[in-house]
């Protein structure tokens, strides 16, 4: 089969690999239609994992089964699939515990293009496929599903570790596909005030679409002190971090009221360290809680978040800016992605 891979940092391009072999439990997917994530820059251009050669790239996609394991007994040859980007190996002991995103070390649920081929490919392995596959609703559009792979649960997840509670003030950092998704996770959960900080005018329109309240810009000084000055010096009760570096998480914690938390989703492609003012941290003693986590793959997060779409809850339509048709459009969806125009949210390629 033909594959687009990471030949090593910096260089990328199409080769040819075996077709993965189907294990007991597992199943092997075509894809029908796949999206390419910031995460792929970071792995392909800045080495954010380390050096990769020959390896597929990419970790979004909906498909469509060809073949399942003798074990298998949910999924069947022909069913259209969502396929979450994170697949963990749920009879782990991290798993019971809880943390299935990092069964077998850290990040390790993190499969595809870190230490396994992805999906940017004719076919592709999904391990313990009835616990990481799920049915994609006829209703669900292929390019609209690859959303659901990564994008929608990533955001939600951070929403989710700030725990973000009804009649709260939300700050949002980073309204790219991620934050996007973070914005419209906070309005569903409750929030009252969403303000998001991005700079693109097709993320804030869809940002405004998503219940953003209140926009500020980076370039237009300080993110705290535009937030302070927002709320008359109170602060907010969550942050959700979906963008920015090892330094945002300075003007995070200069914003955060005592009792509040950080929810970081945001993949930090570079740094050593993360910046925490001491001050206002509360000199280590302000409650002031920074969580950060790799977003929960599985069947069950897929269906329901499948659901939200189905009800007409949450429309996945602003998200998709770039829709290409073919494999031969795959290299200029990637590199897209790398350079960001201002009309860019996020490319999808469907495979006709």
């Amino acid at each position: 089969m033909k594959g687009y891979a990471m030949l090593r940092i910096g260089e990328s391009g199409w080769i040819e690999k075996d077709t993965p072999a189907c294990g007991p439990l597992d199943a092997i997917v075509k894809p029908l239609a796949v999206a390419i994530c910031t995460s792929d820059v970071h792995t392909l251009w800045e080495g954010a994992i380390g050096d990769r050669h020959n390896m597929i790239l990419g970790h979004e996609a909906s498909g469509e089964v060809v073949e399942v394991g003798s074990e298998v007994k949910d999924f069947k040859p022909g069913d259209r699939v969502l396929i979450p980007a994170i697949t963990p190996d749920w009879n782990s002991l991290e798993a019971q515990a809880g943390y299935s995103m990092h069964s077998g070390g850290m990040l390790a649920g993190w499969k595809f293009s870190n230490f396994k081929d992805g999906v940017f490919s004719e076919y592709f392995h999904v391990n313990d496929a009835d616990g990481n596959l799920a049915h994609m609703p006829e209703s669900i559009d292929p390019a609209d599903a690859c959303i659901l792979s990564d994008m929608v649960p990533t955001g939600f997840h951070a929403v989710e570790l700030a725990d973000v509670q009804f009649g709260d003030t939300v700050l949002v950092i980073g309204i790219g596909p991620v934050g996007l998704m973070s914005v419209a996770g906070a309005a569903l959960r409750g929030a009252s005030r969403i303000i998001a900080v991005g700079t693109r005018p097709v993320c804030v329109e869809a940002a405004k679409s998503y219940g953003a309240t209140d926009f500020i810009s980076y370039k237009n000084g300080p993110i705290d002190e535009q937030v302070m000055e927002l709320t008359g010096d109170k602060g907010v009760d969550r942050v959700c971090v979906a963008g920015g570096t090892v330094e945002t998480f300075e003007p995070a914690i200069k914003v955060l009221k005592p009792g509040g938390k950080i929810g970081n989703v945001n993949y930090l492609g570079s740094g050593d360290y993360i910046n925490i003012p001491r001050v206002e941290w509360g000199v280590g003693m302000g409650h002031k809680d920074i969580r950060g986590g790799l977003m929960p793959g599985g069947r069950l997060r897929m269906e329901k978040l499948a659901s939200l779409v189905e009800s007409g809850r949450l429309d996945l339509h602003p998200e998709v800016t770039h829709l290409f048709h073919g494999w031969e459009h795959l290299e200029e969806a990637l590199f897209l992605m790398r350079d960001k125009p201002v009309d860019l949210i996020k490319p999808v390629v469907v495979i006709d």
